[in-house]
């Protein structure tokens, strides 16, 4: 369908913006570059960031002006997203984040999906790709079914259909709203959250394969270890409002941090004392490496040598430090 088959409604990309001077301009190109034929906005919620976000989204803003910015003073992404809501002027809101780039004709898909479906919120899939051999190994471990690649959104193979939650997404704005917006009180998981409140008040949320985001992971060790463990908090959260919603992929983690940590100080234990059965806790650590051993020699021959090498200390440190945030919760 083209842009001459129909009236195209307007749409109001909104971006939650944080320290995101290394990927800022390209996220808000490919959301000009869509070539949607209605009405379109973007609208930067900057954050007080620790480098030259503002200044760039200030720019990008001057020179074109579909783009506005509107300061988000607690720089918090719920907080972000809730004041880019309140400032659009049309009836579709596209979320799109300031490390994300929208694949080819996304949002004209997307709208069409809405109006075929008459979804709340459609989405697609979160396609994790490294420029360096740090990135790269990230990357991976969002995709595999070892590591994040549970959910729907991380996986390019599950056919459109239904969903509990999606990468992002395209929501009617009347439906969004009329649940009350994003959580300001869910600092991360707030996506989730809000697709549960949408399902469970009867509204759909529909993926689509069509649909694809190119998501750039943390480029360093420390800051993917903080992003794991704050999600794993907030995922903790979710849990304890939503019961429902535990699942062992969520569960997995936090046991394997209590395995880990409890057969490590069993077997320094047991052997201070002299006790065999006690020294058996060791498994429990050697059994975790030989899965991480596994899941490295099993990765896909695409995967360089170099990304090869640093994948066990990704995928234990998401693993890890996913696990720890969720026993400790927020």
């Amino acid at each position: 369908m083209t842009g001459t088959d129909r009236d195209w409604p307007g749409v109001s990309v909104v971006m939650p913006v944080l320290n995101e001077e290394p990927h800022l301009a390209a996220a808000v190109g490919r959301v000009l570059e869509q070539d949607y034929p209605g009405p379109l906005e973007v609208i930067m919620a900057v954050g007080p960031s620790r480098d030259r976000t503002a200044e760039i989204a200030a720019g990008l803003a001057a020179g074109d002006n579909r783009l506005r910015v509107v300061d988000n003073p607690a720089g918090k992404t719920p907080h972000a997203l809730n004041l880019a809501i309140a400032a659009s002027r049309y009836d579709i809101v596209v979320r799109v984040d300031g490390h994300g780039e929208l694949g080819d004709g996304y949002i004209v898909r997307a709208v069409e999906l809405l109006a075929e479906t008459g979804a709340a919120n459609v989405g697609g899939v979160m396609d994790a790709q490294g420029r360096t051999p740090f990135e790269e190994a990230v990357a991976y471990v969002y995709t595999s079914p070892y590591g994040l690649g549970g959910a729907a959104f991380h996986q390019g193979d599950v056919p459109a259909g239904p969903a509990d939650t999606v990468f992002l997404g395209v929501f009617d704005k009347a439906e969004l709203l009329a649940v009350g917006g994003f959580d300001e009180s869910m600092h991360r998981a707030q996506d989730w959250e809000l697709n549960y409140r949408l399902r469970t008040s009867g509204r759909l949320i529909w993926f689509s394969p069509e649909l694809r985001v190119t998501y750039r992971p943390r480029s360093s060790l420390p800051a993917l270890a903080k992003q794991m463990y704050d999600t794993g908090k907030w995922r903790r959260e979710v849990v304890r409002r939503h019961s429902d919603t535990a699942s062992l992929r969520y569960l997995a983690p936090p046991a394997a941090v209590v395995a880990i940590s409890g057969g490590t100080l069993a077997a320094w234990f047991g052997r201070r004392i002299g006790s065999r059965p006690l020294q058996l806790g060791a498994l429990a650590p050697l059994g975790y490496a030989a899965f991480v051993a596994y899941v490295t020699a099993t990765a896909p021959g695409a995967l360089s040598p170099a990304a090869r090498r640093w994948l066990p200390v990704v995928l234990a440190a998401t693993h890890l430090a996913w696990g720890a945030g969720f026993l400790v919760g927020r």
